[in-house]
């Protein structure tokens, strides 16, 4: 996500197309905010957001080296 205020609004959004929260948004210990939804299918998705990642006018993660 390009900002941490997203996390929350997309997995609302994947609940309300029929995925499942399987745990709510917070704050790990080393960082950023993320939070798990499983699709209709079963299959669990991260939605995270990290202060590290740059994220391209594309949508992509990139990485500075």
């Amino acid at each position: 996500m390009a900002a941490r205020e997203d996390v929350v609004p997309a997995m609302e959004r994947l609940v309300g197309a029929g995925g499942c929260l399987m745990r709510a948004a917070d704050a790990p210990p080393h960082g950023g905010f993320r939070g798990y939804v499983a699709d209709p299918d079963g299959h669990p998705w991260e939605i995270a957001w990290n202060p590290a990642w740059t994220i391209d006018a594309r949508g992509l993660v990139t990485f500075g080296l």
